[in-house]
C-alpha cells in the first residue's frame, strides 16, 4: 500500500487490485512517488494481471501496457464524480470477460476506482452498499467518497436484480450444455467473451479535458495518504530500551509480590504437611 511501493491493494484476491495512476515517467512530486507502467510489470506478471482500466485523464501512453501484453481499457469520468449507466455497464462487462486479474486505477485509486469495484461486488457477491463500502476501505482506506456513497445506495437494488439475472443466465446456459453433451453432441462452444475490438469501436462518451492540470481532488486524497505514512510512528531504539526497562520493572514488582505474600503461605502448608 505504501506510495514508494506502487500504491496498490488487493481488493477481491485473484480478481481486483486498485491501484494510484501511473505517470509516464517514475518521479517523485510534492513528496509523493509516481510510477512509470512499467514499474508495475513484474508484480502484475507475477500475480497474473491481464486488465488494466483507467478511469482518470491520460498521464501515460495505453501503448506501453498493451505493448507488454496487458489489454487496456479508458473509461473516464470527472475526479470526485459518479459514473454513468453506459461508463458501469461498461466497466462490468470488461471485468465479467477478462480472463485473469483486473488493475483498475484513477488518479489516487480510491474515488472512482472504489466506486466501479463496488459495483461489481454488489452485483456479483450480494453485498449491501455498506458492507461492500466497508470492505473496501477496510482493504484500501479512504475509497468511496461523498456523493458516490449515496451513488452505490441508490444502485443496490438495480445491481442486485443484474446480478440475479446474470447468475440465472450461467446456470441456464450450463443445463443446457449438459444436455447437449449428455444427447451426444460434442461441438458445443459456450463463450461470452466479447471481442475487445467490439469494445475500443464503442462511442466515447466522455473526455478527459476537464480533468487539468490542476490540484483535484485525487492530488489532495494523495497528499494526506502520504502524510500519513510519512508520520508513521517507528520504533527509535530509546523506544526499544524504555519499553523493555518498563517491562523488567513490572516483572521484578510481580516476583516481589509473589515472594512477600504468597511464598510464606506455601511454606507454613508445606511444614503442616512435614508434622
Amino acid at each position: 500500500q505504501r506510495a514508494e511501493n506502487g500504491d496498490f491493494n488487493w481488493i477481491i484476491p485473484n480478481k481486483f487490485i486498485a491501484f494510484s495512476g501511473p505517470h509516464s515517467r517514475s518521479k517523485i512530486e510534492n513528496g509523493y512517488p509516481h510510477h512509470a507502467p512499467e514499474a508495475y510489470f513484474p508484480y502484475f506478471r507475477q500475480h497474473k494481471v491481464t486488465t488494466i482500466i483507467r478511469l482518470n485523464k491520460k498521464l501515460y501512453d495505453a501503448k506501453r501496457f498493451t505493448d507488454a501484453g496487458f489489454e487496456h481499457f479508458d473509461l473516464f469520468f470527472a475526479d470526485g464524480s459518479t459514473p454513468s449507466d453506459t461508463i458501469v455497464k461498461r466497466f462490468l462487462n470488461i471485468c465479467e470477460n477478462a480472463e485473469g486479474v483486473i488493475a483498475v486505477h484513477c488518479k489516487a485509486g480510491l474515488g472512482r476506482t472504489g466506486t466501479l469495484i463496488a459495483c461489481y461486488i454488489m452485483k456479483h457477491y450480494r453485498m449491501t452498499a455498506a458492507e461492500t463500502i466497508a470492505w473496501i476501505r477496510i482493504n484500501r482506506p479512504g475509497s468511496v467518497i461523498g456523493p458516490q456513497q449515496h451513488f452505490l445506495m441508490d444502485k443496490q437494488a438495480e445491481l442486485w436484480t443484474e446480478g440475479d439475472i446474470f447468475r440465472a443466465k450461467l446456470k441456464r446456459n450450463h443445463k443446457i450444455a449438459v444436455t447437449r453433451i449428455l444427447s451426444g453432441v460434442d461441438d458445443i462452444s459456450i463463450n461470452n467473451t466479447r471481442n475487445r475490438r467490439t469494445i475500443q469501436k464503442d462511442i466515447e462518451l466522455y473526455s478527459d479535458d476537464d480533468e487539468t492540470n490542476c490540484l483535484t481532488q485525487g492530488d489532495k486524497l494523495r497528499a494526506l495518504k502520504s502524510k500519513r505514512q510519512a508520520k508513521a510512528p517507528t520504533a527509535s531504539p530509546l523506544a526499544w530500551l524504555l519499553a523493555m526497562l518498563v517491562s523488567t520493572l513490572c516483572s521484578i514488582v510481580i516476583w516481589w509480590i509473589v515472594c512477600g505474600s504468597l511464598l510464606p503461605s506455601l511454606l507454613f502448608c508445606l511444614d503442616g504437611l512435614r508434622t
